[in-house]
């Protein structure tokens, strides 16, 4: 799954739909420092393709367990599903200064740390490693 998140996130930056700045992937959500024309627009086709993916994977891997988890976080009021992967909405801040700017990359990138994982945008920061996922350079 971690792949088509990857996959995804991909061809949004390469058609010029989403800058990405920093980005941290965990097991149950994501964080990323991103900006687009149409933010609200390009997230919910980011979450739409995304869970129809994971959702088909899950089906032709007879993964009973996660779609159960799913169909219980289906809202009674979504009729036309029987899963539900993403969070209604997102929850974006606008970065209002260079010092805010910095706070949330450090939390991204602190956050796979503290949780016991190594993989965000760190890599692309103290490497110059953009084999994962390659961001978009900002000047700080």
């Amino acid at each position: 799954m971690f792949d088509l998140i990857i996959e995804s996130l991909k061809f949004l930056r390469e058609n010029g739909s989403l800058k990405i700045f920093a980005y941290v992937i965990l097991e149950n959500h994501l964080h990323m420092i991103v900006s687009s024309e149409d933010l609200s627009n390009t997230m919910m086709r980011f979450k739409a393709y995304t869970a129809r993916r994971i959702i088909d994977y899950a089906e032709s891997n007879n993964n009973s367990w996660l779609l159960e988890q799913l169909k219980n976080e289906k809202k009674a009021f979504k009729v036309d599903r029987n899963y539900q992967l993403w969070q209604e909405g997102f929850h974006p801040q606008r970065i209002q200064s260079e010092e805010m700017l910095r706070q949330k990359i450090l939390y991204i990138h602190s956050n796979p740390v503290r949780r016991g994982y190594v993989d965000s945008s760190a890599r692309n920061y103290l490497n110059n490693d953009h084999s994962v996922l390659a961001i978009d350079e900002i000047s700080l």
